[in-house]
């Protein structure tokens, strides 16, 4: 997540996840993949996890991992952010899938400050996933040289993930997650597991050079997968899904049909991160949402499935009484509220319509033109937080429940 800001489980072990009798093990996926987030358990990003930061000095996980006591806190957080009474609360609300973020140093933190042990909480989450029938989507959230500067890669600042031998050190970390979460026994839980999160393609990253690289890690990771079915995850680079449509025909087969494709790309659609956005109404952010279908996402001719890794229910509006909104952070009128800078709790009935409008149409958009989608992220400050959202009515009690269906309509 290229994010912005802003919960219990016994010790981890190397034990091998256990399996249940083969008549209950499907490894069918969902007709359309609903899916959350695990967003700041096993990558922690500042201003998800203010509470693990406070008085460190640090700004990311590696200058946090060098603090004292950091191993300390690590484990208390693994252990308390994130437990199974939320895998089952999540499956309540109709979501299907998990995607977990985990950094390349769980598995190799040779020469770095990082601290490892985060793996062992990702076999407790696929377990518990299992228990209640969730899929998994294990995401390389922080990859070698950091991947794009951005703190969820692990480490700020400068960009050398295409760099030395970085590239390298990402497959063979790769390689190492596929060997275990690509095996048969994980085939009824893990589905996909995503190659790097959020690579740029400007500055010291090369598009052309990370499209090369991510044919030879699909090549490296289906070799070290004994599950033939699993399902290899490109982040797009920011480019848009279109740019991998040639990637996608190389490895998946020009024919072949997109049920059966198994080299997926990866968009994340945010509407509140670039200055144009923030001049939208919410009913202009409402349009934007349902035409991504042609605008960013493919058409259904494609067979290079996508899948929406990460979105949320943010804008940055404010909503009168009279249910009208207007772009921005600040406004005067009596009554009139602003996403940005009231807590959720305090929202008035109009603020939260407005956002559950927008919540609503961009899922229709995603399951209309895409395999599936994951919001960002199950913890969060306000619309991040898929909890928060439905404690305050931002979602329905399920994420298939409509109060505002058709808002597409005519605009596909």
């Amino acid at each position: 997540m290229t994010g912005m800001f802003l919960a219990t489980s016994a010790p981890a072990t190397d034990q091998p996840l256990r399996t249940p009798a083969l008549a209950s093990r499907s490894t069918a996926l969902p007709d359309k993949i609903r899916g959350v987030n695990i967003g700041g358990w096993l990558v922690l990003e500042s201003w998800m996890n203010p509470d693990v930061f406070d008085g460190t000095g640090a700004i990311d996980q590696w200058t946090l991992d060098s603090t004292p006591g950091a191993e300390a806190k690590l484990q208390a957080h693994w252990g308390s952010y994130f437990t199974e009474d939320d895998v089952a609360q999540i499956a309540s609300w109709g979501i299907n899938a998990l995607r977990i973020p985990i950094g390349y140093w769980a598995y190799n933190n040779t020469g770095t400050p990082y601290i490892s042990g985060a793996d062992a909480y990702l076999e407790k989450a696929i377990f518990w996933s299992r228990n209640h029938g969730l899929k998994v989507l294990i995401d390389c959230h922080g990859s070698p040289g950091s991947q794009n500067g951005f703190d969820n890669s692990g480490k700020s600042g400068n960009v050398a993930w295409q760099s030395g031998d970085n590239l390298g050190a990402s497959i063979t970390v790769l390689e190492t997650i596929a060997t275990k979460y690509g095996s048969t026994a994980y085939a009824d839980v893990v589905f996909a597991i995503e190659l790097v999160n959020e690579p740029i393609s400007w500055a010291q990253n090369n598009f052309d050079l990370t499209k090369q690289w991510a044919q030879d890690a699909y090549n490296a990771v289906r070799s070290a997968a004994a599950n033939k079915d699993l399902m290899i995850v490109m982040h797009d680079g920011f480019m848009g899904p279109n740019n991998w449509e040639d990637v996608g025909a190389k490895v998946n087969g020009g024919s072949t049909p997109m049920a059966d494709a198994r080299f997926a790309v990866d968009v994340h659609l945010y509407q509140n991160m670039m200055p144009d956005d923030n001049k939208l109404t919410q009913a202009e952010h409402i349009t934007k949402a349902c035409k991504w279908t042609s605008t960013s996402l493919l058409p259904p001719s494609s067979n290079l499935p996508v899948l929406i890794g990460e979105f949320s229910a943010v804008t940055n509006i404010c909503a009168h009484p009279d249910g009208t909104t207007v772009p921005g952070v600040t406004c005067d009128t009596d009554g009139c509220q602003c996403a940005s800078n009231v807590p959720t709790e305090q929202w008035n009935p109009p603020l939260v319509a407005a956002t559950r409008r927008f919540f609503e149409a961009q899922m229709d958009a995603f399951e209309h033109s895409s395999r599936g989608w994951f919001m960002w992220s199950y913890h969060g400050y306000g619309a991040w937080g898929l909890a928060t959202a439905v404690k305050y009515g931002l979602i329905g009690k399920t994420v298939t429940e409509r109060m505002y269906p058709g808002q597409c309509d005519g605009l596909w």
